[in-house]
């Protein structure tokens, strides 16, 4: 697990908005820790580590831009990563699972995949493969930002201000965002049958002799 403290004292708000705009739109930035770091960093700005009125609006713009970039991207030449080989930092199974997922849910997985790692990534990169109108991916872009870039700092920022030495209980309160927000993904593959299949083979063939 990342040290969310130390990274986030470490790269600052420059490095803060850089994460965020690789999340949200380079394929590359599908392991990086977006909703864990943003509650972290809003609870520092509790604690004057950092200023919530510069923290809040520069991720909240960071997470437009990231998803415009990963739109435009995906817009140009998104379609090659459907023929491109699964390499240490791109696996075809990611994509083609945001792709059922962006299938199911249309315009509205925009706001819903802010919330789901890895599928976070691609959403906005399918977008511009699937040549939704940008008004109406900017319409969705726009909210899902919002709720996960602003909503998650400002929780952050809230419990820290409120709850009396709430940095004893920090670790349990990230490990629950980080479960719930890969419970959802969790639970999709578990209902895709071939998912299942996979996960049982690796289970027989690692620990069944």
């Amino acid at each position: 697990m990342f040290d969310l403290i130390s990274l986030i004292k470490t790269a600052g708000y420059l490095g803060l908005f850089g994460i965020v705009f690789a999340e949200s739109g380079l394929f590359i930035g599908f392991f990086l820790p977006g909703d864990s770091l943003l509650f972290t960093a809003g609870f520092l700005a509790s604690q004057n580590f950092l200023d919530i009125r510069i923290l809040a609006p520069l991720t909240f713009l960071a997470a437009i831009l990231g998803d415009s970039f990963g739109y435009a991207f995906g817009s140009k030449v998104g379609y090659k990563l459907f023929t491109k080989e699964d390499s240490f930092l791109f696996h075809r199974h990611n994509l083609e699972r945001a792709k059922k997922f962006y299938e199911r849910h249309g315009g509205r997985a925009l706001i819903l995949a802010r919330f789901m790692p890895v599928v976070r990534t691609f959403a906005p990169i399918l977008a511009g493969v699937g040549k939704m109108k940008y008004h109406t991916f900017l319409f969705y872009n726009v909210i899902g930002a919002f709720l996960w870039a602003i909503g998650l700092t400002s929780l952050g920022y809230y419990l820290g201000s409120t709850i009396p030495d709430i940095d004893k209980y920090l670790l349990p309160i990230i490990g629950t965002i980080i479960f719930v927000s890969f419970l959802p993904s969790a639970i999709h593959i578990l209902r895709n049958k071939s998912d299942r299949e996979k996960i049982a083979g690796f289970i027989k063939s690692k620990f069944v002799k």
